[in-house]
């Protein structure tokens, strides 16, 4: 794992913290076409992936690394697909104490 540049795990709320940086968050696909992507955040903001090639379709959820464009969109570096069944309560959890309280842990 490459520690020199980490990206923090982000939601639809928290992204906005993060303009101009690696991020790492987990949306569920709602719409994808020709390369810009609308999904559902875990905590339910709809995020503007832009340079999702090769991302599945709805209802799948996937994992997207990219640069936080604006606090709701992102410019995608990688996408994984994590398929249809996804946690996204545990993830917003993640994300809520990765960005407070256990910070420190995370960055």
């Amino acid at each position: 794992m490459d520690t020199s540049a980490p990206s923090p795990f982000v939601n639809g709320e928290t992204l906005k913290m993060f303009p101009g940086r690696r991020v790492r968050t987990v949306v569920q696909v709602q719409h994808n076409e020709g390369g810009v992507l609308l999904g559902l955040s875990t905590d339910g903001h709809q995020l503007t992936i832009r340079g999702a090639t090769g991302a599945p379709e709805p209802p799948h959820y996937i994992e997207v690394i990219g640069i936080a464009d604006s606090s709701l969109s992102i410019r995608a570096e990688s996408c994984t697909d994590f398929g249809e069944n996804f946690d996204g309560v545990a993830f917003n959890g993640l994300c809520k104490l990765a960005n407070d309280k256990y910070k420190y842990l995370f960055l």
